[in-house]
């Protein structure tokens, strides 16, 4: 390969893991905007929170805490793929309305329609670390 050409796909690559390591990274502001864009599709945009951010958490991927609006998703889920954490979103938003696991929620939650597959790549994740230790 000429070493024109080697610069070139190097360049590109470096570009391409770059835009990989800015996903990875927590980022409030990149949360607050996909629950905006999650609130008006699966929700008529009538949700409001008061405050919504990146956490430390070790047993949970995520939390609401109902009487004041704060969502918390765990910052290990940073990494997560798009729509595991859109999927963190709109459970936790769904809590905004019902504080239980109870079939109000669940109707609520089931409108993102990756919720099936998101619940089990988090469960296999769950299992691995529980396998390790």
């Amino acid at each position: 390969m000429p070493h024109v050409e080697r610069e070139r796909w190097a360049e590109e690559m470096r570009v391409r893991l770059a835009k990989r390591m800015q996903r990875t990274l927590p980022s409030d502001a990149r949360l607050a905007t996909r629950a905006r864009a999650l609130n008006e599709r699966h929700f008529a945009g009538r949700l409001r929170w008061t405050s919504i951010a990146f956490a430390d958490m070790s047993h949970l991927w995520g939390s609401c805490t109902f009487t004041t609006g704060a969502i918390r998703i765990a910052t290990r889920a940073a990494s997560l793929p798009e729509w595991v954490i859109d999927y963190l979103l709109v459970h936790e938003m769904a809590h905004l309305e019902h504080s239980d696991h109870g079939a109000g929620f669940h109707e609520l939650e089931n409108r993102y329609p990756l919720t099936e597959r998101a619940r089990g790549y988090l469960m296999a994740i769950d299992q691995g670390a529980t396998a390790r230790t």
